[in-house]
């Protein structure tokens, strides 16, 4: 069986669609560690409700990002982590991570890209009048949100407000990522 690892910023909607997949076995994996950099985020609270492991960080005590991404690594390989998963993760993945993890390290991201990086993607698209909304999940390279693109879904705007657009993202979020997280797994991919 796999084991994953989640970084989380926030809520963890993401990372309770993620665990939750695991936990019945419609992803051949389990989670082993949810990585957080806010130790008020309600992320924390769903973890301790599956019960798994945390480690959480506040970056600004560290000397650098690579200080702390040390720290991360050191976590990932004694859980014996196969595949990092971003959900809701708000750093760009510094070199540290990426020397030891690329290749392995994947993103969620609220539009279709390459349109819409960084992180207002939903609010720029809402903004710019787009007709068709999505996700992208993509490898995570030194980019920002330029990665290689595993899986993209979309779904035509019918009108509405940005909270409804963003409770459609969230909804098709929590669909495809776990679905392409196991896709990987079964495609021997990680």
């Amino acid at each position: 069986m796999k084991k994953l690892a989640v970084f989380a910023s926030g809520s963890g909607t993401n990372f309770e669609a993620i665990a939750q997949a695991c936990k019945e076995g419609r992803i051949d994996a389990e989670v082993v560690l949810l990585v957080c950099d806010n130790p008020s985020a309600k992320v924390l609270d769903r973890a301790d409700r599956f019960g798994i492991p945390t480690f959480t960080f506040v970056p600004r005590t560290y000397y650098n990002k690579s200080e702390y991404e040390e720290q991360i690594v050191r976590r990932l390989k004694a859980a014996n982590v196969d595949l990092v998963c971003l959900a809701g993760y708000m750093r760009i993945v510094g070199e540290t991570l990426l020397e030891a993890y690329g290749g392995r390290i994947i993103n969620i991201h609220p539009a279709l890209l390459p349109s819409f990086k960084g992180a207002h993607g939903i609010r720029d698209a809402f903004d710019y009048g787009v007709k068709v909304f999505g996700v992208t999940i993509h490898y995570v390279d030194e980019t920002l949100d330029g990665g290689r693109i595993i899986a993209q879904r979309a779904f035509e705007y019918e009108g509405g407000d940005i909270d409804e657009v963003e409770a459609r993202i969230h909804a098709v979020e929590h669909q495809l990522y776990p679905e392409t997280i196991q896709k990987l797994i079964a495609e021997n991919k990680i």
